[in-house]
């Protein structure tokens, strides 16, 4: 049944990173699909982000075959949470907030941490019982 779950699990990420590369090359800024919805970009560098989900959707779509691959996909998802909470916290981003509000970046990223919970959560139960 875990390991069923964390398939599922998996597969709900290859689908999320599968959305968000389609919402950031065509530029499609809605939240949780775009972090930093409501901040200006350039189209270009969406580009290269749209490139770089794929990547995390085939990683993932690789853990659902290969199990032995998850704790480099928890390292991954780790690395991106902590990165989403630097950006969250730098002086760049308050500078192009100007006084407002990081509460739906860090609510995002709240989304992203707990992705991590349950993934590493089903992997040490998937563990227990092989």
């Amino acid at each position: 049944m875990n390991q069923s779950l964390l398939r599922y699990s998996l597969l709900f990420g290859v689908l999320l990173f599968c959305a968000m590369a389609i919402a950031h090359f065509f530029g499609l800024k809605y939240p949780l699909l775009f972090v930093y919805f409501d901040t200006p970009f350039h189209a270009y560098q969406d580009k290269i982000i749209a490139f770089t989900l794929v990547t995390y959707a085939c990683f993932f779509y690789s853990a659902i075959r290969a199990p032995q691959i998850m704790p480099a996909v928890l390292l991954a998802l780790t690395m991106t949470v902590l990165g989403l909470c630097a950006v969250n916290l730098s002086e760049a981003l308050a500078q192009v907030l100007d006084g407002r509000s990081t509460w739906a970046y860090w609510a995002q990223t709240g989304v992203f941490a707990g992705y991590l919970v349950w993934l590493a959560f089903l992997h040490r139960r998937s563990l227990h019982q092989a």
